[in-house]
């Protein structure tokens, strides 16, 4: 806007110097207008020219305009337990528990009332309520969610409705204007219509470590400048054509607020992913068998010039491919791997069955090719235990997948949200022993505690995040 405000001021003041009708247009006589019983007479004004009129409808405007309609606010309604005291840990029937509402973004992608949101908009939702563009409620279904890519779908009952139209991340130049469209602060803003942003593609390709208990894996996002706040999550970043390219999801900030450092999911992605969710109710990860050297190898990195493998699943497709440990990996379907994080991003856009041309190097150096296969978790056998609690058998397989540390025990796949609350225990923890029994199977995990007498106290062990802990919980 800098740059065009000298340029509007020329026209204005080139016609206002020489009253020729090409700069400011023809003379318009103004009826005279009453006011409080005496006449005025308004001065005759010049209407602004039909190039300046023009003017104001850059190519921004016409971009809303394609996309605006078909954004969404999405309003959930979830629990969140409040914890009183460590024996909150225990089954109990009382759970103190509050209701939380938070709101984001979300934008139709069939007329039939399809919606991609984040899944951080609403994972642990009760209830979901999209509001449309034109201000009309309607309830949504959760059609599925996947956390590692940070992609939820929502249904609404509809037809005919408001469709965002699709263009590509791929062909994005450093420097072109994008919008980024949202609800920040939702109801709080008085009405449904979507808050618009603009800014430039800062960067393509970004990797953002992860953080905290941050499940989703922020890789080869496009950063942005245009401002997106609480409530955008899950809006659209589209670019001056008006075509999705990417969905806002994170930010940066030391307030709380947009500092200019935003970033939004490759729509390609979202648009794969969302895809297998209508389709399957899941997301299939392919599986390489192979785990590299993660954010503490940063020095090897740069002095072996890619990523270094430090162990082959027994039996699996990069032991298959003839990959070893200690490998290092400087490329992989042409990308250069410079650190982890592009290695993850390549595995992270794969299907099952596909293929991955790996170079190694230096000291071994050699072309393999993997062949991705389903994740050993998909295809294990599932022990269900007290029936809200799904079950499989840690082998080296599942060990090497789930990055775990213990060679046995007995993983969680499924955990209902009751159990969950009540015991602390999460899916992806790994059971390990009760009390001073050593869990070596799912199947034995169900014997132990079916022999446990009501009321009884026991003690769980399991590994989560690489730490082995232990709960006390009471039998019911």
């Amino acid at each position: 806007m800098r740059d065009r405000w000298p340029a509007v001021l020329v026209l204005a003041l080139a016609g206002a110097g020489t009253g020729g009708a090409a700069a400011c247009g023809d003379p318009i006589e103004r009826p005279p207008v009453a006011v409080a019983g005496a006449t005025l007479q308004v001065a005759s004004e010049r209407s602004p020219s039909r190039s300046l009129a023009q003017s104001r409808r850059t190519a921004i405007v016409d971009a809303v305009g394609r996309v605006g309609s078909a954004v969404v606010s999405i309003n959930v309604t979830s629990r969140r337990r409040v914890q009183r005291s460590p024996y909150d840990l225990f089954f109990v029937p009382q759970l103190r528990e509050r209701i939380v509402r938070s709101n984001g973004t979300g934008f139709l992608i069939r007329a039939d009332g399809v919606i991609i949101t984040n899944q951080h908009v609403v994972g642990g939702a009760e209830s979901i309520v999209v509001t449309l563009s034109d201000g009309t409620d309607a309830d949504a279904e959760l059609v599925g969610e996947d956390p590692i890519t940070d992609i939820a779908v929502l249904k609404i009952t509809g037809s005919n409705l408001p469709v965002a139209p699709v263009g590509r991340s791929t062909d994005l130049m450093i420097g072109e204007w994008v919008v980024a469209l949202g609800n920040p602060y939702g109801y709080l803003l008085g009405n449904a219509e979507p808050t618009v942003t603009a800014g430039v593609v800062s960067a393509t390709g970004r990797n953002i470590l992860p953080s905290g208990d941050q499940p989703g894996l922020y890789l080869d996002m496009i950063q942005t400048d245009a401002a997106i706040n609480p409530g955008n999550s899950g809006g659209p970043l589209s670019n001056a054509l008006g075509e999705v390219v990417g969905v806002n999801s994170s930010i940066f900030t030391s307030s709380g607020g947009s500092i200019g450092l935003g970033f939004a999911i490759p729509v390609e992605r979202a648009l794969r992913v969302a895809q297998q969710l209508l389709q399957d109710g899941v997301v299939r990860r392919a599986w390489t068998g192979l785990e590299v050297a993660g954010a503490d190898a940063i020095r090897e990195w740069k002095t072996q010039g890619g990523v270094s493998v430090t162990s082959v699943a027994p039996g699996g497709p990069a032991a298959r491919a003839g990959v070893r440990a200690g490998d290092v990996m400087v490329e992989a379907n042409g990308r250069r791997l410079r650190n982890y994080l592009d290695w993850e991003a390549v595995k992270l856009d794969l299907l099952v069955g596909d293929s991955i041309a790996v170079k190694i190097g230096p000291e071994r150096p050699t072309d393999r090719v993997v062949i991705t296969a389903d994740l050993p978790t998909v295809t294990a056998e599932r022990v269900t235990v007290l029936r809200d609690l799904q079950l499989i058998t840690v082998d080296p397989a599942i060990q090497s997948e789930r990055g775990l540390q213990s060679a046995e025990g007995a993983l969680i796949v499924r955990i209902s949200d009751a159990v969950s609350r009540a015991t602390g225990l999460r899916e992806g923890d790994a059971i390990l022993g009760i009390d001073r029994t050593r869990v070596r199977s799912a199947a034995q995990v169900g014997e132990v505690l079916n022999a446990l007498r009501p009321r009884q106290q026991f003690r769980l062990y399991f590994e989560r995040s690489g730490r082995v802990t232990f709960t006390d919980l009471v039998f019911r």
